[in-house]
């Protein structure tokens, strides 16, 4: 298809590459290395010599390095930009099946497949719980009872391990916002789609690869560096939806009251936890209110 591009972001994907590649063969594949440390690139340029690569110097995250990718394949006329990890693997017809329906339906501005985990043998743990009936009506009931499946499930939000992004809701919604560097920004993207007029759809009967299930996601400790970065991606999603109004003011407040009895308690070693949190809260605010006066407007944002 001369009017799609696959957008892949690597980073030290060695371990998953060559399957990634092999499942994209026939068509035009554009890839942004976040300056790998291992083989990648090398083993990129010797085998897919193909493939149009951009060999970054620095790590500019998930979002900002797909942006780059998506301005080159708008550049070269293409009216859908498939996002694919390096980590998963295009299954059949499923591509050529996401844009038949999205062709038909544009209302979609992002489409998915199913996920899969890298033995084929069930559904990947992070899509099944978006795909709860709260989520999505009743995908789940349509299986189990063995009743027709809808052509496609609407749904709020799915991950971008995978998603078939239109020309016209990338020109009207805009690429990743930079105020995410890895992790919210799919959340703060569909965020954006919906407020825009735009639907999110899972079609059921296709499907992709996300070889991920043996990767541990890392312990918080209370105000360990991870603690802090994962408030951060919190405090950003949720304060950067432009479908709500951003209570920055009353999550001040709450931190605020919460050191007080803290200190009042002489726990202070808690309260100086939570100070460096309000801090933060502090810090990002400029940040969530220049995200939110550029998303409500429609424009190619941060693809220019």
């Amino acid at each position: 298809m001369t009017d799609l591009y696959i957008v892949i972001v690597t980073y030290n994907g060695m371990r998953w590459l060559d399957k990634c590649l092999k499942s994209c063969a026939n068509y035009s594949v554009v890839i942004i290395d976040n300056a790998s440390t291992d083989e990648t690139v090398s083993f990129i340029e010797v085998n897919y010599p193909e493939v149009t690569l951009f060999k970054l110097d620095k790590n500019l995250g998930f979002g900002q390095a797909n942006n780059i990718g998506i301005k080159y394949a708008l550049g070269k006329d293409a009216d859908h930009v498939f996002l694919l990890n390096q980590d998963a693997y295009l299954v059949d017809s499923v591509l050529d099946d996401l844009v038949t329906f999205q062709k038909r339906y544009s209302a979609y501005g992002i489409l998915s497949p199913v996920h899969i985990t890298g033995n084929r043998q069930k559904l990947d743990r992070g899509f099944s719980n978006y795909m709860l009936k709260e989520k999505t009506g009743q995908f789940y009931s349509d299986f189990v009872l063995g009743q027709p499946l809808s052509e496609v499930y609407e749904v709020p939000f799915v991950n971008a391990a995978a998603w078939l992004l239109s020309k016209d809701c990338l020109e009207t919604v805009g690429g990743f916002d930079p105020l995410f560097f890895h992790y919210g920004e799919d959340d703060n993207y569909c965020q954006r789609v919906l407020y825009h007029g735009f639907k999110i759809g899972v079609l059921p009967s296709i499907y992709v690869v996300h070889d991920r299930e043996e990767r541990q996601s890392p312990t918080s400790k209370a105000f360990s560096v991870t603690y802090y970065k994962n408030r951060e991606i919190y405090y950003k999603t949720k304060l950067a939806n432009i479908n709500v109004a951003a209570e920055y003011d009353i999550l001040i407040k709450q931190l605020g009251k919460t050191i007080l009895k803290l200190q009042l308690q002489l726990k202070l070693s808690k309260a100086n936890g939570f100070k460096k949190e309000l801090s933060l809260l502090k810090t990002i605010k400029p940040l969530i209110i220049e995200s939110r006066t550029n998303n409500v407007v429609p424009g190619p944002h941060y693809l220019k």
